[in-house]
């Protein structure tokens, strides 16, 4: 606000002599002021239900104190500056009240100072005011971020789920039928040339079917229908297989209770994305994934000892891929950590989800609907 502009100020003050006194410096100090003068708590009370751009305030009043009335502004929530004036202060007692959200504080028998005070308090309430306006406005804007970032999270795991159903019902049926087919005709053939033919037709079909497989796999993991522990055990088998990197995964109980919606597939992709980082960048020989419940916290744990990340790489802007471990973390009401000992000390990624912690805005339920609806794709091609 513009300190040009008439000013309300409400003065805590048993003393009208002091009160024309203060006014009076207010005034000469070039403020245009309107004031009102108060007593008694209830009096205080009363005037904080109107606008005031400051209060001032004696130290001693009958029944009442300076304190009090600073407590009291405080438990109203309104945002005013505060002045203490009085005639004796002590250094404790100034201390304390500045503590406690004074303003300033002033001895009456130095009011030369009150104009100037007034105004700098004013000025910087207001730049506190204005502050507290922008975080909450930033923190309301990185909250819909948040939503918008775990519902396109949610939405890839809902289409990722309806392309695998159409890949297993539609690419998966197909390649199947064609399957049997060469398989007959391979059968009542009695041309050696078309035989071989067949054959190699065979093998063009199985390899696309297996490809099918790994596809849908990855895009929804049919996997999880058998419990968490299960599908992670599968992909570090899977992992030390296809890369030749030792991958064992330790589990705190042998079977764990029933995990919250969600949960299990976040756990997965958590992993998923981490095997994925150490088979292209970690140039690792060891790897461990441990998934624990304690305290009801589940944690997942994926560590390896390959060259390890610096400073630099964790605090990459472009990191998108952890950025989207920490929004899929938050859609379960979970988090992430990353951390590294440095060059050639290995990495480590720790996901954390408190399983009584309210679900986030992100619709899982709807994806885990369709898991159950998705079918096993080992199935395919077995004639």
């Amino acid at each position: 606000m513009s300190i040009d502009q008439r000013l309300r100020v409400l003065h805590i003050e048993d003393s009208e002599l002091d009160h024309d006194l203060a006014l009076a410096y207010l005034r000469r100090g070039g403020l245009d002021v309107d004031t009102r003068r108060v007593e008694t708590e209830s009096e205080f009370r009363a005037a904080l239900q109107e606008p005031w751009d400051a209060v001032l305030s004696d130290y001693n009043l009958p029944g009442f104190s300076g304190l009090t009335a600073l407590e009291i502004l405080n438990e109203s929530g309104l945002v005013i500056p505060f002045i203490l004036v009085s005639g004796e202060i002590g250094e404790d007692t100034a201390v304390e009240a500045m503590r406690n959200g004074a303003s300033d504080y002033l001895l009456k028998a130095n009011l030369s100072r009150l104009a100037p005070a007034l105004e700098h308090a004013i000025e910087a309430t207001e730049m506190r005011r204005l502050k507290a306006d922008a975080d909450r406005a930033l923190a309301a804007s990185r909250q819909r971020l948040s939503e918008l970032a775990q519902h396109l999270q949610t939405s890839v795991e809902m289409e990722r789920a309806a392309i695998a159903r159409e890949i297993h019902d539609d690419v998966g049926g197909s390649l199947t039928a064609v399957k049997f087919d060469l398989a007959w005709i391979a059968r009542h053939t009695v041309h050696t040339d078309v035989y071989d033919r067949v054959q190699q037709a065979l093998e063009t079909v199985s390899y696309a079917i297996e490809a099918s497989q790994r596809i849908m796999h990855n895009l929804r993991p049919a996997i999880l229908e058998q419990g968490l522990v299960a599908a992670l055990q599968w992909m570090a088998n899977r992992f030390e297989k296809r890369t030749g990197i030792a991958c064992q995964c330790r589990v705190s109980h042998d079977a764990l209770p029933t995990l919250p919606a969600g949960v299990p597939l976040v756990a997965y992709r958590t992993a998923q994305e981490a095997l994925t980082n150490i088979s292209k960048h970690a140039q690792a020989s060891r790897v461990t994934i441990d998934l624990s419940l304690a305290q009801g916290v589940l944690s997942l744990e994926v560590s390896d000892n390959g060259r390890g990340l610096s400073s630099e790489d964790l605090a990459k802007a472009r990191s998108f891929g952890i950025r989207g471990l920490h929004e899929r973390a938050g859609t379960v009401g979970g988090w992430v950590e990353l951390s590294s000992g440095g060059s050639g000390r290995g990495t480590t990624l720790i996901l954390s989800v408190p399983l009584h912690a309210p679900r986030g805005p992100s619709g899982d339920d709807d994806v885990d609907d369709m898991a159950e609806e998705t079918h096993d794709p080992s199935a395919w091609g077995k004639p």
